[in-house]
């Protein structure tokens, strides 16, 4: 049986969909696809930013202690939604994440947020290389920002104004975030 040009292209397009959707080159082309579409967070015009309610939120850290997302009060801080099983937009999402906090910690505070059990957590930390520390969501407490379907994010200025508010996946390793948190920083 002699295959033609016409049903050859037909057999490899299917088993090239097929190897993206059943096969581990099928997440990394997902994930590649996430990061190559992702854009830079958008700030809200300054006219319309909104100031943050409050800063009594209480969180957990990752020894699992409770602590005040008032120690934030002042400082710029990143507020990222997020779920290990929610990949791979999460993971693209997060490791832009992390090489933004590679070079901003200490100044900058950072939280990956997710309302997951730790044992997951800890797992795809390892396995995605994450040395940010990650921030334990209390379901049912009181939270002074929406808290969106991840991934969501926000940047809130030291004056408690709510800068960003983005939804979807984004890119935190871009040059025009860097300019943003830099001026936010001044």
């Amino acid at each position: 049986m002699k295959l033609t040009k016409k049903t050859t292209l037909n057999l490899l397009t299917i088993l090239i969909v097929l190897a993206f959707f059943v096969t581990p080159l099928g997440y990394f082309g997902k994930l590649a696809l996430n990061q190559i579409f992702a854009v830079s967070p958008e700030a809200i015009p300054e006219a319309e930013q909104k100031e943050l309610p409050n800063y009594n939120w209480r969180l957990k850290d990752e020894s699992w202690d409770f602590f005040s997302f008032e120690k934030s009060k002042g400082r710029v801080a990143v507020v990222v939604f997020w779920a290990s099983w929610k990949l791979p937009a999460c993971e693209a999402e997060i490791r832009t994440l992390q090489k933004l906090y590679d070079d901003y910690k200490g100044k900058v505070d950072f939280y990956a947020i997710t309302n997951e059990e730790r044992e997951p957590v800890l797992e795809f930390k390892e396995k995605v290389h994450i040395t940010m520390p990650i921030t334990y969501l209390i379901v049912g407490d009181k939270a002074p920002l929406d808290i969106k379907e991840p991934p969501a994010s926000y940047v809130i200025s030291k004056t408690g104004k709510i800068v960003v508010a983005e939804e979807g996946v984004s890119d935190w390793n871009t040059k025009k975030t860097r300019q943003l948190l830099d001026s936010l920083l001044e």
